[in-house]
């Protein structure tokens, strides 16, 4: 299963994703974290102790190792567009608890629409990684859809977009579910996040098509309590946990896609 997450600045979109991760690990599932959200914090939600994380270099901070592939070179401004990065998993991600995670990081472009090496070696390896059949991908992603492509967006089994009740978070996950749309992504669903009680889950329902909501989040001491512990939220345990159980299994139900081996 190939998972995309997606939503607003700080609604938890990362710690679903870390713990969607370490559940499917545990059913002994190879897992391929990949953590394209600039404000990286994927590794830790899944729980890689820091001095691992220190370790992982950026994809897109191989400069070299990008015009190297690309044959940027000395090319006087050609390059490939499709690079070689079927070793680059092996290379540059960290292992931890069957899962291998990989940190693409933000490319710094010239201008609009800029291709640079950099940009075709992270989008040639998205393509190749969503196109792997062996892993369960879980995608840790900003707020938009912008590492996808029509090429790789029919790879993609679940987009999820994570909303806190409100209208702002509402609005922002419209606009990212057209742009989805656009491009072809077929499974797209929502998961509120941070609920506190019953009415913001009847705000949440009243708003969100009901086969599109996979389930609640609610806001929960025990990741505050895993942030100041510096472990993963599924270490604590507790009713978050719990929740993203039940939104793997809804997603598992509702995608056709088996979770287990």
């Amino acid at each position: 299963m190939k998972i995309a997450i997606t939503g607003k600045g700080g609604v938890g979109k990362t710690t679903l994703a870390g713990i969607l991760a370490r559940l499917l690990a545990e059913q002994g599932l190879p897992v391929l974290a990949i953590d394209a959200d600039p404000d990286a914090n994927l590794g830790s939600a899944i729980g890689i102790p820091e001095e691992s994380l220190r370790n992982v270099t950026p994809i897109s901070q191989l400069k070299e190792l990008a015009e190297e592939r690309t044959g940027a070179e000395g090319s006087g401004g050609f390059f490939s567009l499709n690079p070689k990065v079927s070793d680059i998993p092996d290379q540059f991600a960290v292992d931890y608890k069957n899962i291998r995670m990989l940190l693409l990081g933000t490319i710094e472009q010239g201008g609009g629409g800029c291709i640079c090496p950099e940009h075709a070696l992270v989008k040639t390896l998205m393509k190749h990684l969503l196109f792997q059949k062996n892993d369960c991908v879980v995608m840790d992603m900003e707020a938009g859809i912008e590492h996808f492509g029509r090429g790789t967006a029919e790879s993609v089994d679940a987009l999820i977009i994570v909303v806190e009740p409100g209208s702002r978070s509402l609005q922002t996950a419209a606009q990212i579910r057209t742009l989805a749309s656009d491009i072809g992504i077929k499974n797209i669903f929502t998961v509120g996040s941070k609920v506190r009680n019953e009415a913001e889950t009847d705000f949440l329902k009243s708003n969100i098509h009901e086969q599109e909501l996979l389930g609640i989040l609610p806001m929960d001491e025990s990741i505050r309590q895993a942030d100041i512990a510096g472990v993963s939220p599924f270490s604590q345990g507790g009713k978050v946990v719990k929740a993203a159980q039940s939104i793997l299994d809804q997603l598992t139900q509702r995608s056709g896609k088996k979770t287990q081996i």
